[in-house]
Parts: C-alpha cells; structure tokens; sequence
C-alpha cells in the first residue's frame, strides 16, 4: 500500500497521461495554496523578527514577492508558453494566491487609521500599490530576458 501522501500527490499525477479535469485542477490549486499559505506565514514571522513588528514588513515582503513572481511566471506561461496551463494555474492561484494577502494589507491598513497613524495607512498604501505593480514589471521583464524574447 501506497503512504498516504503519495497516494494524494499522485491522483492529479496520474491524469496528466490524458485529459486534466476540473477535480484535478482544483487539487493542484489546493495542494498550492497550503504551501504559499505555509510560506506566507514563515516570511512574516521572519521578517516580524528580522525587522520589528511597527509595519507591516511580512505583508509587505509577501505581496511584492508574490508580485514579482507573479509577473515572471506569467510571461514565462501565456508570452513563453514554458508552463502548461494546469501548472500555471497551481503556481498562480494555488500556491501565490496562498503566498500573496490583500485581506491582510486591508486590515493592517484599516488598523493604521484607526490608531490615527494616517502616513503609516499612507506609506503601507503607496509602498504596497507602486512596489507590487513594479515588482511585478520586473518579473515579467526577467522572464521575458531569460526567455530571450
């Protein structure tokens, strides 16, 4: 008998032979989105101790490494067509959409205002919008520079 967790990374394995269905899909996508979740939560911790707890430096790190990773594997799959569509889907929904946390930027955000510190809101707001969208530019420009295209 198989151990379990072979038995569980084997199932959407298996269909990659012939057609990937709509449950295969949905398994990579979960299977991803506890390793970016497991991520997300290590790069905050570390950061909450690398830097200090008075900003929000783990959801920040997070969301514009997600961002820069996000734009690279997106060039890498639509412009590059290196990744297959299930494997994009796993990396970018699955396991960035775990990685990444707007929910967790909102709330930090809300807590700044509240506390009355509106240029912390301010800065997490600006740093948060320009830095992600810059990461992500450069992600798709260093695939795209890798791919040689």
């Amino acid at each position: 008998m198989e151990p379990l967790f072979r038995r569980i990374l084997l199932v959407p394995c298996r269909r990659f032979r012939g057609k990937v269905t709509a449950v295969d899909r949905l398994l990579w996508v979960c299977f991803g989105s506890a390793l970016g979740g497991g991520a997300r939560y290590l790069v905050s911790l570390g950061m909450a101790r690398l830097l200090g707890q008075s900003f929000a430096y783990g959801t920040l790190s997070v969301n514009t490494v997600g961002s820069f990773l996000m734009g690279a594997l997106m060039y890498t799959s639509v412009e590059g067509s290196a990744i297959s569509p299930t494997l994009r889907l796993a990396l970018t929904t699955g396991v960035l959409g775990g990685f990444t946390t707007y929910s967790t930027f909102s709330y930090e955000t809300l807590r700044y205002l509240q506390e009355g510190a509106w240029s912390t809101a301010l800065l997490n707001v600006l740093v948060t919008l320009f830095g992600c969208l810059f990461a992500t530019f450069l992600g798709w420009t260093l695939a795209r520079w890798l791919l040689g295209a």
